[in-house]
């Protein structure tokens, strides 16, 4: 009777999830039930600095990124998560998230925001409005796998990139782009000046990647489809465990 050939283990992949406040449970979910070949997630939410040394990846969910901001320092995090993303550890923020990891913010509360950094882009909070501006809109992206079917995004109180500053060693990729005919109307006159059906436009910019870290100004967690999240593990994750 041959020996069996004991199976190898699976690779696993400890994917943090920064868990202050916001969407942090609804990414948790996703992750959960999203497949990765050989490769099995492990799933850890971010609380202390201890959580963050476990982690492989980020992510930085939605919610309100001033006290995102405000409860990672009451956290002693604020330090460790820049150095986590200096070390070109893949992070990933989705719309408040994405905020954090912004070079530069406008339209902050009074006394400012802190920032994490990592990413070359100027952003606006809030930049379609108030609640009651949030909307839908059907995104389309030749990197995401069934690139023909488009990507519902939920924009709630989303912010809007302002503009983009690649270097040559750190270039940006844009993913997805709004549709210029579901370009909201924001009246604010900074935000009109351009034309909106543009494509160069920064405001129809709304997932971009650069290196290994990634924003997204919607919430891809908010729905039932997991294609960001396998974006971000096999585009930005494993190449990094590979080094």
């Amino acid at each position: 009777m041959a020996e069996r050939i004991p199976k190898p283990p699976e690779d696993v992949v400890t994917i943090g999830i920064l868990a202050l406040q916001g969407a942090f449970a609804e990414h948790q979910v996703i992750l959960k039930k999203l497949p990765m070949g050989g490769h099995k997630i492990k799933i850890e939410l971010v609380r202390v600095p201890d959580d963050l040394q476990r982690c492989d990846a980020l992510i930085i969910p939605g919610g309100e990124s001033t006290t995102i901001a405000l409860l990672a320092r009451l956290a002693g995090l604020l330090e460790p998560l820049r150095d986590f993303i200096r070390r070109q550890r893949p992070v990933w923020g989705t719309c408040a998230g994405a905020i954090l990891l912004s070079e530069r913010a406008e339209g902050t509360k009074k006394g400012g925001q802190e920032l994490l950094g990592g990413v070359n882009i100027s952003i606006a909070r809030n930049g379609w409005g108030s609640q009651i501006e949030s909307f839908e809109a059907p995104l389309l992206s030749d990197d995401l796998k069934e690139a023909d079917r488009p990507f519902t995004g939920v924009f709630i109180r989303a912010p809007v990139i302002l503009s983009v500053s690649p270097t040559p060693e750190h270039p940006i990729q844009i993913i997805s782009r709004l549709p210029a005919d579901h370009l909201p109307r924001t009246g604010d006159p900074a935000l009109e000046e351009e034309d909106d059906t543009d494509p160069r436009d920064p405001r129809t910019i709304v997932a971009l990647r650069q290196g290994r870290h990634m924003v997204t100004t919607f919430h891809p967690e908010l729905t039932n489809d997991n294609r960001f999240h396998e974006y971000f593990l096999r585009e930005c994750v494993l190449p990094s465990l590979r080094q």
